[in-house]
């Protein structure tokens, strides 16, 4: 058995879907998933890319993957990955799957000159704990995660958008 990774191509689109569901099913989120396989396309394929798929590969058949997009630390100076979901399926766990997908997120980030390469975790999931804690992961205790959405989003939002005028979408 040999494992591979490879960068997603458009012709997977389909599977990448297929991952997420599981992944998002197995974090009692499925009910969550708003996204379609267009859309996943378009994320990872469109004009702009800003997110990045690897995938993990079994005598050619894929059996897990890896999200990512790149952040950046003020206080290092230096960009970094932040792996959005990290998904291999369950009759393939235990053969080194995820520790490989990982090892090839770090391994850029070591031949980009990355700062750091960072994820979350549900606290409820002790398997996934003890699997990153076991590759030297460092939980970060005091740090919150802080998320808008939805309509906190759009009146946050609101409240700025005239103060952007033409600038939106544009660099500013």
């Amino acid at each position: 058995m040999s494992v591979t990774v490879r960068a997603a191509r458009p012709s997977d689109v389909n599977a990448v879907f297929e991952l997420i569901s599981s992944l998002a099913d197995y974090e009692r989120l499925l009910h969550e998933v708003e996204a379609t396989p267009e859309q996943v396309a378009e994320a990872l394929f469109g004009e702009t890319p800003r997110v990045f798929c690897d995938l993990a590969e079994i005598d050619g058949e894929i059996v897990g993957f890896g999200l990512w997009f790149y952040t950046f630390s003020t206080f290092r100076g230096k960009h970094g990955l932040y792996l959005e979901d990290l998904f291999v399926k369950p009759e393939h766990r235990g053969l080194g799957v995820g520790r490989i997908l990982l090892g090839h997120l770090a391994a850029r980030c070591l031949a980009e000159n990355l700062g750091r390469l960072e994820w979350s975790v549900l606290d409820w999931n002790e398997p996934a704990i003890a699997f990153y804690r076991s590759m030297g992961a460092t939980l970060m205790n005091g740090w919150t995660m802080c998320r808008l959405d939805g309509s906190a989003l759009a009146a946050l939002g609101g409240m700025a958008a005239p103060s952007l005028g033409a600038a939106v979408g544009a660099r500013i």
